[in-house]
This record gives C-alpha cells, structure tokens and sequence, in this order.
C-alpha cells in the first residue's frame, strides 16, 4: 500500500503498533476524519481550477491513494458483509469514488501527452477495481433474500401482512445497497446495478413462487388433467395471485424505490419489469383454462374467484411504463375472457332447467323437488359475487352490443313487477321464470289436485325463504317478493277448498231434516260418509310432506279452524239422535277431541304415525 504526504499507512496495519491484532478496518476508521475532509476538498479545488493553466495533479495522487487503501481494506474482507460494519467508512468511501468518478470524465478531456495521463491510467484501474467490488457486494446483499425465502404456504392473509417491510432485506441492507446503486450509477455503471438488481429479483421472485407450489402448466398439461387436479391448481394460483397483488408487488415497489431512490425513473422501470415478468407466468396457466370447452354449473364459483383476482391484479399501479401497460391489457384482455366463461357457464344453469325432463315421475309426497333446492342454493350462493357477476354481464353486454338485452330508462312492468335496470338481475328473473315454469309443469304429474298445491307451496315457500335470506331479495325488489307471497296464498285456499270443502259438506246442518223431523238415516250417512272421508284424507295425507314448519303449522292451523268447530257442532246437535250409546259409538268414530289430535299427524311423510281407530 502506498504512503501519503505525511509518511502515514492508509491501507495496511502498523508494524510499529506492537501487533495489537487490529483488522485494516479499525485502523482505517481512527484516520483522523479532517484529513479525509481536506484531501477531499483539495480535490474539489482542483477540480473548480481544471479551466485555469496551473494545474497540481498532488491531491489527485492523495486521493488515489486512499480509494485503493479503501479498496484493499474492503477486499481483504470475508465474502460477505463487506460494508455495514462501519458507517462512516463506506461513507468516506462511496464519497471518494464518487469524486474519482468525476475525476475521471475531467482528465479524459485533456490531451493525451499532457501530465494527465499517467494519473487517468491509474484513476481508471482503481475505479474499475471499485465498482467490480460495488457490484459484487451489490449482488451479494440481493441474494441474501435467498436466506428468508422458506414460506410457509400455510400462513393466511394476516400473515402475509406481517412480511418483513423490505422482502426479507433489513433496513440497514437497504441502505447500503441504496448507497451502492447511487455511486454505480454515477460512475456510469447504471447497466451493470440494474442487470444485477432485475437478474437476481426475478430470480428470488420465482423461487418463492417455487415455495409457494406454483407450476408452470402447459395448455397440453391442463387439458389432460381431471377437474379435481386442475381444481387444486386453480385454487393455488388465486391464493398465489392474491398474495403477490396484496403484498408481494408492493413490498417489491417500496424495495425498488428504496435502493434507487435517488433515480425514480430507474425505479419505476425495474418495478414495472419484475410485475410485468411474473404477471406473465401468472397469466400463462390461464390459457388452458379458457379454450372452448363446456363446464358444468358448479364451476362457475372457481371462474368468479379467479376474475375476482385478476380485477385485482389490473388495478395494479405501474405508472406510465409501456410494457407494463401493455401487460394491463393482456390482463383485461384475460379477465374478459374468464368473463364470457362465467357467462357461458351461468347460461348452463338456464340451458339445464329449461331441459329437465327427470320430472316425469313426481317428488313423494309433494315435497320440495331437487331442481327448486339446487337452483336456490346455486343462487343464492352466486348472489355472494353480486357484484362481480355485475360487472361480468355488464362487460358481456357491452361486447355484445345490440344483440344484448336492452332495458328501458327505469324499468319494464311484467306481470306487476318492477324489473331492474341490472343485467345480472334481468338474468336472475329469466332463471326465476324458467324454475316456475318448470315446478308449474312439474305440478300437473300429481293425480291429486290437493297434492298439487301442496308441492305447489312446498316449492313456493323454500323459494321465498332462500330468497329473504340472501341478496336475491334486494335485486329481484319487493314487488317480485310481494307476488310470490301473494301466490302462495292462492295455492293455500285453493288447497282447503280442494280438500275440505267435501268433508265439511257431509257434517253440513243443512239437509238433515225431512218434512222438518231430523232424519236417522241422513245422520247415519251424514257420519259415516265423514268417517269415510277424513279416513282417506287422514291416510293419503299423513304420507306428504311439508318441511317447511312454518307453513306446516300454518296449514294445521286453517284445517284446524275450519273443522273442528263445524264437527264439534254436528256431534253436539245430532249425536242425542241415535237410540243408545253403542248406536252413536258406531257412527261417531271421532270425538271433537280426536280431529285436533289427528290433524298434527298430517304431512309427516311418515305412515306409521297415522292414528289407528
């Protein structure tokens, strides 16, 4: 190492100091700092005189020889952590290449046999020496992100949020490499810092995608996989999507504004770079997802998480860097066609209500049919992407343009409903029209009339409460509601009058007396035509089924009303009729008592709860 003007060591450790064993570092560092003060402020001074015709080239030889003692004292180091271990040190030292830097583009200016040379010669061999030792330190500190790249693909979203700030780099890495980057880049070396940062980034990048499961699957590889297998894959990927939209992109942004915070415009292009290169990887799997191929209704949740995910990702900010935009577009480009998948597949759901045919042979008992349960639940779960389904089918309509349904300024009035301005809501309504068509037709296959509204209202009122309990309610409005509950009434009275009506014609006051005595005989009849009937009624219709309990009891309730009063009064006027009381105990088979009892046991579905007499 070479000596200063003063015969001081600045590179190498004192032979005189008894071998006290300190490092180069140490020794550096206790450099009395007014010394590197002025030897850098004579080097300021001879660069403001360069112009003149004086010229003492003395302090640049000072200067040359403190950049390679720094440089030896670093080189001398162990491989990793080079800088860090003294602040001032790497301060004194980004500062004294900084200046050889411009050193250097000043004496290149004079001609080649001026005094100049000689010292350029060196000044050149000491910078390159300075920033081969920049940008392997450089490198060195990005791979240390290696270290901390074991993620754990169990952690939920709150655990991502706990992520280091800088992507597993300390704050103090940071700095150093900021300090790095911005001497590289005034040194002219801007090429070789973002080769380094953009090369090893994505490297790291792509191995915790690597930790994270993600696999780079061919549109071949997809379309041979079962559903259940590419089911797992899509799963993955939202979660994966998710992940670096929420935390991994923007922890990125801030680590690449904060090593190159002095060159925004550098930072935007190394940011924008790394987002554009994984969201391709991203956008790659989903090619194969979206070729012309028919998916059953149950899919449909899958292609609303992962449109859902990408809405996210092309909201990304990325300034106004070109390519980046241009990855935006492919983006959306993207998102719309998962959008027409989630149509074509939400059609599926009207294209299999509109051709079910397995109602050929009718639901026991009147009970709710498995179409009504699927549809309901297929809705109402659907219901819970509102709004994404929003945006699908306005985005559909848009790309279909006049072929879409068009709907008036307020709404269209139809069967004394109000019809929202909403495309998803008019396509809720078509599947509404299509499921009562369908239970409509489903009604006629029962013999029975009074089963018929019995499956009638069974059907009617799980769609009511499917409807109430979920968002379906607010987008189909209260008219449509209003009407629904009206209906179900309908059904109601239409069942009791159907049922009913008969067995309260037999218990009937009126056409029991003959020439105005009360005949025997129309009593005998009159009773046990009832037995008859309420026997039969008792025996087909403790068998049906109604599972809703409110409508159960409400049903027991109005039979209850209506029967047992009219019976309690025909026993009471004409039991006292017959001769003796095994006479009335032949015809009078049920006590007023007995009809409230027996009417609990009505649509059970369930034989054996029949009360035998």
């Amino acid at each position: 190492m070479g000596m200063n003007q003063n015969g001081e060591n600045l590179g190498t450790k004192s032979e005189s100091d008894g071998g006290d064993g300190k490092e180069n570092s140490d020794e550096f560092s206790s450099e009395p700092g007014s010394k590197f003060d002025q030897v850098l402020k004579d080097v300021d001074c001879f660069l403001g005189k360069l112009d003149s015709c004086e010229i003492e080239f003395s302090c640049i030889d000072q200067l040359l020889e403190m950049v390679d003692s720094q440089i030896s004292i670093y080189e001398n180091r162990e491989a990793s952590g080079k800088f860090g271990l003294n602040m001032e040190e790497d301060v004194s030292f980004f500062d004294s290449v900084k200046r050889l830097s411009t050193i250097i583009s000043k004496l290149g200016e004079f001609p080649s046999d001026s005094g100049a040379t000689s010292c350029l010669s060196r000044a050149v061999s000491l910078h390159r020496r300075a920033m081969l030792l920049s940008e392997n330190e450089f490198r060195a500190l990005l791979e240390n992100s290696k270290q901390a790249a074991d993620v754990n693909t169990d952690r939920n979203e709150d655990d991502w949020k706990a992520e280091e700030e800088f992507l597993c780099f300390s704050s103090e890495s940071v700095a150093i490499m900021n300090r790095i980057a911005s001497t590289m880049i005034f040194a002219g070396y801007e090429a070789e810092c973002c080769n380094a940062y953009s090369g090893l980034r994505v490297k790291a990048l792509d191995a915790e995608l690597s930790k994270l499961s993600f696999e780079d699957i061919s549109v071949d590889d997809a379309e041979k996989m079962s559903w259940e297998s590419l089911e797992v894959e899509i799963g993955n990927w939202i979660n994966i999507t998710k992940h670096c939209t929420n935390n991994l992109f923007s922890s990125e942004r801030k680590l690449c504004y904060s090593v190159f915070s002095e060159q925004p415009s550098t930072a935007q292009r190394l940011f924008c770079e790394l987002t554009t290169s994984l969201t391709t990887r991203l956008l790659n799997f989903l090619n194969a997802l979206v070729l012309p191929r028919e998916y059953s209704t149950e899919k449909l949740f899958k292609f609303l998480d992962i449109y859902e995910a990408l809405r996210d990702l092309k909201n990304l900010e990325i300034d106004n860097y070109l390519p980046a935009k241009e990855s935006v577009s492919e983006t959306s480009r993207m998102q719309c066609r998962i959008g027409e998948t989630v149509v074509s597949i939400f059609s599926q759901l009207e294209n299999s209500i509109e051709s079910d045919n397995a109602g050929r042979i009718p639901v026991a008992g009147g009970a709710v049919h498995p179409l009504t349960r699927y549809t309901m639940n297929y809705l109402k779960y659907a219901c819970e992407y509102k709004d994404t389904l929003e945006q699908v089918f306005e985005k559909h309509d848009e790309m279909e343009g006049s072929t879409a349904e068009k709907v008036p300024e307020n709404c269209i009035e139809k069967d004394d409903r109000c019809l929202p301005e909403s495309p998803f809501a008019l396509k809720l309504m078509k599947v509404m029209d299509l499921l009562d068509a369908n239970i409509e037709m489903k009604s006629k296959l029962y013999r029975s009339p009074s089963l018929c509204y019995v499956f009638l209202m069974n059907n009617g009122r799980y769609i009511l409460q499917k409807i109430k309990e979920s968002e379906i309610y607010d987008m189909l409005g209260h008219s449509w509601s209003r009407k629904r509950t009206s209906d179900l009434r309908r059904y109601h009275k239409l069942y009791q009058r159907e049922t009913w009506s008969n067995v309260l014609q037999t218990i009937s006051h009126e056409g029991v007396q003959v020439h105005g005595k009360v005949s025997k005989t129309i009593v005998k009849e009159r009773f046990k035509n009832f037995n008859a009937l309420f026997d039969e009624i008792l025996k087909t219709q403790s068998t049906w089924v109604v599972s809703d309990e409110q409508l159960k009891s409400e049903l027991r309730v109005s039979i209850s009303s209506v029967m047992i009063p009219a019976y309690r009064s025909f026993v009471a006027r004409f039991q006292s009729h017959f001769d003796n009381s095994k006479q009335a105990g032949k015809f009078i088979k049920y006590q007023p008592e007995d009809i409230e009892e027996v009417i609990e046991q009505l649509f059970e579905g369930n034989t054996a709860s029949l009360v035998k007499r």
